[in-house]
């Protein structure tokens, strides 16, 4: 009866016998949870936090005018007008802003595998990826997608284009799996760290690197360069894949039209392969003491 009672017995939270979604659920929560501690933390000191806010949204909008001084001197680069370089940019900004803003502090990974304070928190009842990608939450780092979404909105609004139905929503769909794509990069090359512990800038030239890449046209880079951001790590999918068809521009690669509709699978084979990566990480991390 007692062996009975065992084997019945409900399972923990985060637990492999508990379902995928019941997990998911658990993850999502603490990671809430963890951030509302930090954001609370925060807010205490309020006149700080809106001096960061502001500092971070006047830093990163001078990289939108870098663009606009370079169409000072030309009308187009690649084929592609000041206000369709915006929607890449916005696009582009706002994705890489919002995956920052919820799982870019896991690229902390490497220093606390150093100092062994990785081990506190994979003895807490809470996934230890959400408690890592919650890590630190703050708030200033909304300043990157207010501003990529104020370019974005600029460009939707001053561009010249015969707006269906499919164009109107690959626009939401793509700023939504570009923000997946983009937290499943950031996730994916962190795990590196379990192995690696120099790995954060390699993180780093694949999200930052790779979110300034995609502020410009394909037309302008190799067809090696842009064949590897969509037959290797997929941020072609973020933006550049489904701006051809919203923007009615010539793919460089002659891609299938489908491609461009591809964006969601890619964010789901991402995730999944950066779910993987972290799995295999933390089964070959051996704690502080090994």
């Amino acid at each position: 009866m007692a062996d009975q009672a065992v084997m019945t017995r409900e399972p923990l939270p985060g637990t492999a016998r508990e379902p995928l979604t019941a997990r998911t659920a658990w993850a999502l929560r603490s990671w809430w949870l963890v951030a509302g501690m930090w954001t609370r933390a925060i807010m205490s000191y309020r006149a700080s936090f809106v001096m960061m806010l502001g500092a971070n949204l006047v830093v990163t909008f001078l990289d939108f005018v870098v663009i606009i001084l370079m169409f000072r001197h030309t009308d187009s680069l690649g084929g592609w007008n000041l206000s369709e370089l915006g929607f890449l940019y916005g696009t582009s900004a706002l994705a890489l802003g919002l995956a920052n803003l919820f799982v870019g502090s896991i690229d902390a990974l490497g220093e606390r595998i150093r100092t062994g304070t990785l081990d506190v928190m994979l003895v807490r009842p809470a996934p230890a990826l959400a408690q890592l990608c919650a890590e630190r939450f703050s708030l200033r780092r909304l300043g990157r997608p207010l501003q990529a979404a104020a370019v974005l909105a600029w460009a939707l609004a001053a561009l010249d284009t015969h707006w269906t139905w499919d164009r109107v929503l690959l626009v939401p769909v793509l700023v939504v799996c570009g923000t997946l794509i983009f937290s499943a990069v950031f996730i994916g090359f962190a795990s590196l760290q379990f192995w690696w512990g120099e790995a954060r800038e390699l993180q780093n030239s694949f999200t930052y690197g790779g979110a300034t890449l995609l502020h410009y046209p394909p037309t302008v880079f190799a067809k090696e360069l842009v064949a590897g951001t969509v037959f290797g790590v997929p941020l072609a999918f973020v933006n550049w894949l489904p701006a051809l068809r919203i923007l009615d521009k010539p793919d460089p690669l002659g891609l299938p039209t489908a491609f461009q509709f591809a964006s969601p699978l890619a964010a789901v084979l991402s995730l999944a392969a950066a779910g993987l990566a972290w799995r295999i990480g933390l089964r070959a991390y051996r704690g502080a003491g090994g």
